[in-house]
This record gives C-alpha cells, sequence and structure tokens, in this order.
C-alpha cells in the first residue's frame, strides 16, 4: 500500500495544516503497517506553473495514480488554495489518465484511491458563517477532487488567526479528528 503526503503551508513548522496531515499519516501508518509513504513538499520543492512543456511530464500525475491514499496540506489563502497546491492540481488533471469525456460529459477516472484533505483558515468560513461565501479553497477542492471521481475526507481547522486560545482549540479538535482516521 502507498501513501502520498503533500504539504503547502509557507510557514513550516508554525503551520497547523502540516501538523495535522503529520498527525494523519501516523495515524494511517499505525492503521497500516508497512505502508509505504512519500513526501512531497510543495514550498521547498515548488512546481513551477503549467506550461505547455510541462504537460508531456507525467511524474506528478503517476505518482498521484500509484497511491492509495493521498494526505494533503491545504491551508487557506486570501479565500482560497495556495499557488504551490494549485500547480499540483494542474498536474494531477489530466485527460485520459485522471478524468475523460463521453457523450455524458465528463467521468472521474480517480475514484479508487482515498484523499483526506487537512485544511487550515484563518477565520471562520463554515457554511453557517456570515463568511461562507468568501470560501474557495473547501468548495474548489470538493469539485476539483469530485471531477475525478474521489469524494474527500476534509479535515479544517478554522478561526486559527483569531487568537492563541482559539489556535489551539482548532487544532486540538483536527489533531483529534485526524488521530480517529480508520483504515479503509
Amino acid at each position: 500500500m502507498k501513501l502520498l503526503q503533500i504539504d503547502s503551508s509557507i510557514l513550516g513548522e508554525n503551520s497547523v495544516s502540516r501538523s495535522v496531515t503529520a498527525a494523519a499519516v501516523d495515524q494511517l501508518q499505525k492503521a497500516h503497517p508497512g505502508i509505504e509513504v512519500t513526501y512531497r513538499d510543495l514550498v521547498a520543492d515548488p512546481l513551477p506553473h503549467l506550461t505547455l512543456p510541462a504537460l508531456g511530464d507525467s511524474t506528478v500525475v503517476d505518482e498521484f495514480l500509484a497511491s492509495d491514499i493521498v494526505v494533503i496540506g491545504a491551508p487557506m489563502y486570501n479565500f482560497t488554495l495556495s499557488s504551490q497546491l494549485k500547480a499540483w492540481i494542474d498536474r494531477i488533471l489530466i485527460a485520459g489518465k485522471t478524468f475523460a469525456y463521453d457523450p455524458e460529459g465528463a467521468k472521474g477516472l480517480a475514484g479508487d484511491k482515498r484523499v483526506i484533505v487537512a485544511i487550515a483558515r484563518g477565520g471562520f468560513y463554515g457554511m453557517e458563517s456570515p463568511a461562507a461565501q468568501a470560501e474557495h479553497l473547501e468548495t474548489y477542492l470538493l469539485t476539483v477532487f469530485g471531477f475525478i471521481g474521489i469524494k474527500p475526507e476534509i479535515i479544517i481547522a478554522e478561526g486559527i488567526a483569531i487568537g492563541p486560545e482559539q489556535r489551539q482549540t482548532a487544532l486540538t479538535t483536527a489533531l483529534a479528528h485526524a488521530g480517529q482516521l480508520q483504515a479503509a
């Protein structure tokens, strides 16, 4: 069994999403002894923005397709995902590999894997929040992964910029969620 861990926060050791992905991977390693983990840090080793010549390089999509489980750290920057994570997503949405079109429309081809996304948001953007309409990270990721046939599991730590107490509460809750991930 193979697991791919993706981190995209620029905050290093101060990153909530990195803490949650690490906890999720730790839990999954306990659930699946011997699981092979590949780690990709999109900040330390960034992918350039997508260009036509880059479309020919299948390294990233092949790495994604070879994984049974993918754990993604997704901090919210300016109401959406980081450009580092966007560059990675641009390389996994590949016609003929992760999706295809037929007369009925798009068909996801990557539905055989589990995707767990750790979202970190500075404010409160949940459905019940007055700022919900400004949330373009969770909705984007649900759309993108749904497009390729995957319903991701989402772990959210929000309100982390409100103050130290709220940050700790959000982190504790998200880490507890990550610690309860079951083998699938």
